[in-house]
């Protein structure tokens, strides 16, 4: 319906629409005179009001939608990650533990930003580590909060070819993150050079008291019992930093080939 002006009983012009005047008088007190005279004026109907709302509010989601993809473009995430959420967590008695500590500390996440409060989730190979840490990253990102996932190995990989100095202007730039997800500790190689990007990385968010989430496949004990400095420094970081969480349970891979040999057994089989 086409919004028209029309001559309401009170003499002043309303929208066809809403109903509501689209004009109305003032004072003004010093305008011919010192008693002033009253002037009308133009103002805005309601349903102009909720147009300029909703243009607004699509204005923001835009931004919002492009500051969350830039967001998701620094981040070196895997591809099957991209997808992961909480509303498609396979919850089961093995994970629920690590489920619900993943949920709480997006819903608690100011705090947990505030205290520079960190997660690390370890167990065997396949138990969905990266996957949790990839949900509460991209819940988060959907709150609008910065956050850059990535692999030790492929951080190692940018850095490898930098200058000392580049690589404090690339640790600058992942600490811009309010928070920092690394995947796969223990999977870079163990020369001197790596173990000192990867304390490093780790140390310079503990300087700057913003939180770190890391996964790894080592055994808490293997890491608290380790003797040599190179190693020991960067545990000592990481347990101060974060609050360890075991993922439990079969592999997932194993899971799902045990269901694909299962389901051709019967196809095959009879």
């Amino acid at each position: 319906m086409e919004r028209e002006e029309t001559v309401g009983a009170d003499g002043f012009l309303h929208c066809s629409i809403c109903g509501e005047a689209v004009e109305r008088e003032i004072n003004m007190p010093f305008q011919d005179g010192p008693d002033g005279q009253r002037k009308r004026v133009r103002c805005v109907c309601r349903c102009q009001r909720e147009e300029k709302e909703a243009y607004e509010a699509r204005i923001r989601f835009e931004e919002e939608q492009r500051t969350i993809d830039n967001l998701r473009q620094l981040s070196l995430m895997d591809a099957s990650l991209k997808g992961a959420r909480f509303a498609n967590y396979k919850v089961t008695e093995e994970n629920r533990r690590a489920y619900g500590i993943a949920k709480r500390y997006v819903e608690n996440f100011n705090q947990m930003f505030s205290e520079g409060q960190g997660i690390l989730f370890w167990g065997n190979v396949g138990t969905g580590k990266s996957y949790t840490a990839a949900a509460i990253a991209n819940e988060l990102l959907e709150q609008m909060q910065s956050v850059i996932m990535t692999s030790f190995i492929k951080l190692l990989d940018e850095m490898s070819g930098f200058e000392k100095k580049d690589d404090c202007g690339y640790i600058i730039k992942l600490n811009q993150a309010k928070l920092l997800i690394v995947d796969d500790l223990g999977a870079e190689r163990g020369t001197d050079f790596s173990l000192e990007k990867v304390y490093d990385i780790i140390d310079s968010r503990h300087r700057t008291g913003k939180p770190i989430i890391l996964t790894t496949n080592q055994e808490i004990s293997q890491m608290k019992s380790c003797e040599d400095i190179r190693y020991s420094r960067i545990y000592d970081r990481i347990f101060k930093m974060c609050y360890p969480v075991k993922m439990d349970g079969m592999s997932w891979r194993k899971r799902d080939a045990a269901k694909r040999f299962a389901e051709m057994k019967n196809l095959l089989e009879g």
